[in-house]
């Protein structure tokens, strides 16, 4: 039984050690520049600069289908399914509008333009240029669900009209963790303010 508990502990431990490190290397990945403006008790407000991302819009409103289905398109598209076979570096998050038809977006590095993109072999992806934006961003942990981004959306409205802060109906929710992170997962619902 001793044996046992020791081969667990050890076990438990390479898998700590593990979700740490792969935690601090994900974190190490390009990101969608903000400023924070102003933080309140469960929210922030900020200031998102102007950002190039690949998109696709996927033909369902269920988080787990578009996500599935999505990352399966984009993530061809970065990996070399491309004209010039060419990888693009992974950025983080992954973000995906709250629509009837769901959009998946990748930031794309800032080494790239619009103009020096590989052509995707897919015809869905387009390439989308967001402006300066001010958005309201609430986080939450653990994985995504379509229960926990409407309750979280649902939450950030109360918070904004309990602030009396005006907003669009423009939300989204970003996925900050790769799927192999089961520990230390953040996601956010972020909404445009107007």
């Amino acid at each position: 039984m001793k044996t046992l508990l020791i081969i667990l502990g050890v076990l438990f431990l390479l898998f700590l050690g593990s979700q740490i490190y792969l935690y601090k290397s994900s974190h190490d990945i390009e990101g969608y520049k903000y400023v924070v403006i102003k933080s309140y008790a469960d929210f922030e407000i900020r200031q998102y600069e102007a950002s190039l991302f690949t998109s696709v819009k996927l033909d369902t409103d269920d988080y787990k289908q578009a996500s599935s289905n999505g990352f399966s398109i984009l993530g061809g598209y970065i990996f070399g399914k491309n004209e010039q076979k060419e990888q693009i570096s992974m950025t983080s998050p992954v973000a995906m509008t709250l629509e009837d038809e769901m959009t998946m977006m990748f930031l794309v590095p800032k080494a790239l333009t619009k103009d020096n993109l590989p052509k995707p072999e897919n015809a869905a992806i387009q390439f989308i240029e967001m402006p300066e934006k001010k958005m309201a961003a609430i986080s939450f942990n653990g994985w995504a669900s379509n229960e926990k981004i409407e309750k979280y959306k649902a939450a950030l409205i109360k918070l904004l009209d309990k602030n009396g802060i005006k907003y669009s109906n423009t939300f989204l929710v970003l996925g900050y963790n790769p799927p192999y992170e089961i520990l230390f997962r953040k996601n956010e619902i972020i909404v445009e303010l107007e």
